[in-house]
């Protein structure tokens, strides 16, 4: 049976709606260069054991390449609250998938919501000390970086001191929600012992993947994902 997928618009954000009509949702968030169509692995799982996926366009990704100076906690928290109030108003049980930076966000913007289940892939924990780790790999201090705003780094990635003072203001204090993390060995971004605070201070279950990096895209890595999907979102230990 082919999975149903519908495109639509949340305001201006480009939207998928896939699966059919149901009570229950799970929100799909992309990481850094991901889009909403990547979610299609993941509902082509859930959608058949009674949920829906919706999933969107962060800024500067998919349909919204074209935007600049977007993909930052202030304009994604508030476009994922928006979408909240979306899906409060038309499902009844929500639950949550997000990926890399897209599990930053959404601890920002759902702290306070009421949210079935989580799951994280590679989830970015500690933004200060990843920004902090980039700024050393830079040789860019904390004061130039507030005296020139935005440092391009020879190794690709753009330090902002807007983005930086937000991090800062708004550390991550509250997280309530049943979690369930996925975790790379092999992921150079995101170190173990990040992923381990975290699970303990909020609460969370770990599984940790010994042969996978930070993107899990080989067949083996995907195989292993679908299983760690099966088990801990569908509560289904059948995988063949």
């Amino acid at each position: 049976m082919n999975l149903a997928r519908r495109k639509i618009y949340i305001g201006k954000i480009p939207a998928i709606l896939w699966g059919q009509s149901c009570e229950k949702i799970c929100i799909y968030i992309h990481g850094q260069y991901g889009n909403k169509e990547e979610a299609e692995l993941f509902s082509k799982i859930v959608c058949k054991h009674g949920w829906q996926v919706i999933s969107v366009d962060l800024p500067e990704h998919g349909e919204r390449v074209y935007e600049k100076d977007k993909f930052n906690p202030l304009n994604v928290v508030a476009e994922l609250k928006s979408l909240m109030n979306f899906i409060k108003n038309r499902w009844s049980k929500i639950s949550l998938y997000a990926t890399s930076i897209g599990a930053y966000f959404s601890i920002l913007a759902y702290k306070n919501d009421k949210i079935y289940s989580c799951l994280f892939v590679s989830p970015i924990l500690d933004m200060k000390k990843l920004i902090l780790d980039m700024m050393s790999y830079a040789n860019v201090t904390a004061t130039q970086l507030e005296q020139c705003k935005i440092i391009k780094t020879d190794f690709g990635q753009i330090l902002s001191w807007e983005y930086f003072k937000y991090v800062l203001d708004n550390p991550i204090e509250k997280w309530d929600l049943p979690t369930e993390i996925l975790y790379g060995k092999k992921d150079e971004m995101v170190k173990i012992d990040t992923i381990i605070k975290f699970a303990s201070n909020f609460n969370c279950s770990v599984t940790i993947c010994n042969e996978a990096e930070h993107w899990f895209h080989t067949e083996k890595q995907l195989r292993y994902l679908k299983i760690w999907i099966l088990e801990k979102f569908c509560k289904d230990k059948n995988f063949s």
